[in-house]
């Protein structure tokens, strides 16, 4: 009798020990810095007054997962880890030339998010908003990150249209736009986490300059459904599945 294969990879349980963990830390600090921020308090800390422990944790959690990211790692997910060469099994195809993502998509992403910054960035310099709601922001970007991944990335559904995860062109740019509201923090260890960022996103346009062939499914066989092991797309098609069973109810229904 064939073993049953278990609801849930490991990659899944430790995304959604992430969700938890980021969603909380999120709901925590804006929780503490809305009724500061309209007492009338001014700067980081004395906006997250009560909870002076946040800037260290965000920084050690963030800066220990860059740092791991950065290099081979076995309990992360293949998206991420495509461009070490370990991880690269040649299918035995040799196409003349190799395209993960046609430039234009991949720019379309790139400029909806500099777009989205951009209108955050003008609040930002008028005023509007200070360093702890930039803080609040990148936080709330964190678990929109794990949201993507799991459940529904517009990236991957208005842009790219790539199947899955795994053979995301952007994967690795997720800390990038993550800590793209901390491009101008005069905190330091805020700061360190953008420009540690964009580290990652050099390693990875680099890699994926060098060696396109680790990117692409046609010639990377880790990257191919056959051989998934975290079955990550099983979330979005489940949730998928279930919308269009309410759409078709409330058809009925009406």
């Amino acid at each position: 009798m064939a073993e049953k294969e278990p609801r849930l990879s490991k990659i899944s349980k430790m995304h959604y020990g992430k969700l938890v963990l980021r969603g909380s830390v999120f709901l925590a600090a804006l929780a503490v810095y809305v009724p500061n921020r309209l007492r009338g308090a001014e700067g980081l800390y004395e906006t997250f007054a009560g909870f002076t422990g946040l800037i260290p944790f965000v920084w050690v959690v963030f800066m220990a997962d860059m740092i791991c990211r950065m290099f081979p790692a076995k309990v992360d997910s293949m998206g991420s880890q495509k461009l070490f060469r370990k991880n690269y099994r040649p299918t035995g195809e040799r196409p003349e030339h190799i395209t993960v993502l046609p430039p234009a998509r991949t720019a379309l992403c790139a400029g909806s998010w500099f777009l989205l910054n951009g209108l955050i960035f003008i609040l930002f310099f008028r005023g509007i908003l200070d360093e702890g709601a930039m803080l609040v922001i990148s936080l709330f970007y964190s678990v929109c990150d794990i949201i993507c991944i799991m459940f529904f990335c517009p990236f991957q559904t208005w842009m790219m249209g790539n199947r899955c995860c795994t053979t995301c062109r952007i994967y690795n740019w997720d800390f990038p736009m993550m800590f793209t509201p901390l491009a101008f923090s005069r905190n330091v260890f805020l700061r360190c986490l953008f420009l540690v960022s964009m580290i990652v996103l050099i390693q990875w346009e680099v890699q994926l300059h060098r060696h396109p062939e680790y990117f692409s499914e046609q010639t990377n066989e880790s990257l191919r459904c056959v051989n998934c092991e975290e079955k990550l797309c099983r979330h979005k098609k489940q949730l998928h599945s279930f919308w269009k069973r309410m759409r078709k109810a409330g058809k009925q229904l009406y």
